[in-house]
């Protein structure tokens, strides 16, 4: 094997011998250097976790701190909240009043209403919602009176009759006007 490395060796002495290297290998060389010399940058993570603790911290306190001078209002004590059986006749009344509201703004959007009327509607319920706080202060007073709790569960009768009943004439308006135009298309 050492007999073939020296007559490898002998036989390309010209190519081996040559003393300039390939072009452009002074080039790549010193780009290594550049590349090799350019400091690594290492990311200290410790200040930025600092600063990170210090806004959380800082966050927390103020959030703590409008808690204690800006507490917030309590909530309204409803039918509901007395029990599983007043709030379920509380979802009952407050959805079929709803319905019915939404009925009032269809047929008052279809041209049934005039604006007095509306008017009048409006001031009703402003007088209903007005009504009904005083209500609820009293039955947060008084959680456990019965004559409240009565108080409240009329107030939502009366509204939803009130509302049906309009509704319901409101209908009967529609559907006589609806035969009338039927009645002269005939003619």
């Amino acid at each position: 094997m050492k007999d073939e490395l020296e007559k490898l060796i002998t036989n390309n002495r010209h190519a081996i011998q040559d003393d300039e290297p390939l072009e452009g290998h002074f080039e790549r060389f010193e780009a290594r250097l550049q590349k090799a010399s350019k400091p690594t940058r290492i990311i200290n993570f410790r200040p930025i976790l600092k600063i990170a603790a210090i806004v959380v911290f800082v966050l927390l306190a103020g959030n703590q701190a409008r808690m204690w001078f800006l507490p917030e209002k309590e909530e309204a004590l409803t039918l509901g909240s007395i029990s599983e059986e007043y709030r379920e006749v509380e979802f009952y009344y407050t959805n079929a009043i709803e319905m019915g509201m939404n009925q009032w703004e269809k047929l008052s959007d279809e041209g049934l209403v005039s604006e007095p009327e509306q008017q009048m509607m409006q001031q009703e319920q402003q007088d209903f919602d007005l009504m009904y706080q005083k209500l609820q202060e009293e039955l947060k007073a008084n959680p456990n009176d019965e004559r409240v709790i009565n108080a409240m569960l009329e107030y939502y009768q009366a509204r939803m009759n009130i509302i049906t009943l309009i509704i319901n004439k409101l209908q009967e308006v529609k559907q006589q006007k609806n035969n009338k135009s039927n009645e002269s298309l005939e003619i």
